[in-house]
């Protein structure tokens, strides 16, 4: 007689897109939904990332080479975006979950240096294109509220900084979509994820050295309550329990390190 996997199986052979998860944070999700027993399709703007990372996790897990497969989709051209996403979801077909963590270079700028052009290229990939991918979830999630849509934003969003009012705009407002998302999908679920600072190479994407970013996380540790800058495979659990806990939707998960408590 063997034991009940009432709560350890609720992704073993789950098919899951993970748009984004050629690094960071969307590449630890893909780690855990392998390690998991789901069947985990990486997207990526960059089709060489898209293969390195797959040659990457069937090294890590070698016993679940069939298991992981890459489809690469550029998120950054208006003119493309909605027709890109919608390839993406045909190729790919059925799901029983989405996860978004796509980000291009952090949109820091001074309120004096934005312009319309510089919102549109900060907001394609982070909100527009999440927007897009909503759509197309509809269609293609189709387990009920066994299925789910996780967006990503950033503690910023819940507590504002000093030049960050362009990406903090669209950060704001994916709360917003989300909540919208999970009436207009229902019963499929939408939720979204709010990290706080994590060691990703999105930090150098805004122009910080390997030095100054160090400096920046010493900096940040002294405050923080855990007294450490989160991992992507920290950030990863929230993910995982937004596919699993089939009562959750409408809802924001932040992991800051108890950043905004100080």
């Amino acid at each position: 007689m063997t034991d009940q996997v009432k709560y350890t199986a609720k992704l073993k052979g789950a098919k899951v897109l993970v748009i984004g998860g050629s690094s960071g944070i969307g590449y630890g999700v893909a780690e855990a939904l392998v390690e998991n027993g789901a069947i985990v399709t990486i997207s990526s703007s960059n089709p060489d990332r898209v293969q390195q990372t797959i040659e990457k996790l069937k090294k890590a897990y070698p016993s679940a080479s069939d298991r992981v497969a890459g489809q690469a989709c550029n998120l950054g051209d208006q003119a493309t975006l909605e027709s890109n996403v919608a390839g993406l979801f045909e190729k790919v077909g059925k799901l029983d979950h989405v996860v978004y963590t796509a980000g291009d270079a952090l949109a820091m700028m001074g309120l004096q240096d934005v312009t319309m052009e510089k919102m549109l290229k900060a907001g394609m990939v982070r909100f527009f294109a999440p927007l897009m991918v909503g759509k197309y979830a509809a269609k293609y999630l189709t387990g009920g509220r066994n299925s789910s849509l996780t967006l990503t934003t950033g503690s910023v969003s819940e507590r504002p900084r000093e030049n960050w009012s362009a990406v903090a705009s669209y950060a704001t407002g994916l709360h917003g979509m989300m909540r919208g998302l999970a009436l207009d999908l229902k019963p499929l679920r939408v939720n979204l994820i709010s990290p706080g600072a994590v060691d990703t190479e999105l930090w150098a994407t805004a122009g910080l050295s390997e030095e100054q970013k160090v400096s920046s996380f010493k900096e940040m540790e002294k405050k923080m309550p855990t007294g450490k800058v989160a991992e992507p495979s920290d950030i990863a659990e929230a993910y995982l329990y937004a596919m699993k806990d089939y009562n959750l939707t409408g809802s924001v998960i932040s992991s800051n390190g108890g950043h905004l408590l100080v």
